[in-house]
């Protein structure tokens, strides 16, 4: 399975949810895409229930499915409630906390600049996406990269005091995973339990 490239908006209206950030489109569309989507009023098995909840999840932090259920498998062998210690996994990806930091304005975005070798991890160049930042670790835009509009419009008033477990210094600009996230202080609207209650059946 490839990465998802089509329509952010379609997969948004899906969910009924802006996944992707703010939606022009799914504010004046919130239903189903398709032509019966307005009407569709289908009831829901709990299985398509869990397994929307998974997708989302997913599209939200871009990942795919070997890869979310490799984190899910990691998280099940690590102490703690499974479903926060998945998204615990997720935020700390690299794109996600290069996202968080303000450095670009989408996941997606965020995935970019470091394939493309924008970023750095306690002062070494690391572009893999999916690299798992640790807490202490430092995230900083590579030197000869500073001057990218892309980096500067995303920084330009970001509130870097929005997540508690990062730390931004305007010096080095960069940042500082501080600390895992605890749930309540994670965004996403995401029931992880069903995601939990998925995986538990297979």
């Amino acid at each position: 399975m490839a990465r998802y490239t089509g329509p952010k908006t379609k997969i948004a209206r899906k969910f009924g949810e802006a996944i992707f950030g703010e939606d022009k489109v799914l504010a004046k569309k919130n239903y189903p895409p398709g032509q019966h989507g307005a009407n569709k009023r289908r009831k829901t098995s709990e299985y398509g229930i869990q397994l929307r909840e998974k997708q989302k999840a997913k599209y939200t932090y871009g990942v795919l499915e070997k890869q979310f259920r490799n984190l899910f498998e990691k998280a099940s062998r690590t102490k703690g409630i499974k479903g926060e210690v998945l998204l615990q996994f997720l935020e700390a990806r690299l794109d996600n906390i290069v996202y968080r930091l303000g450095m670009a304005p989408t996941r997606a975005a965020a995935r970019q600049l470091v394939l493309h070798r924008h970023i750095c991890v306690d002062g070494a160049v690391v572009n893999i996406a999916s690299y798992s930042v640790a807490p202490g670790q430092v995230i900083t835009v590579r030197e000869k990269s500073k001057s990218l509009e892309v980096i500067s419009e995303a920084l330009a008033g970001f509130n870097h005091s929005k997540y508690p477990w990062l730390e931004w210094d305007e010096s080095i600009k960069g940042g500082k995973l501080l600390h895992l996230p605890q749930r309540e202080d994670i965004p996403e609207n995401i029931k992880e339990q069903l995601i939990v209650e998925l995986y538990s059946k297979s």
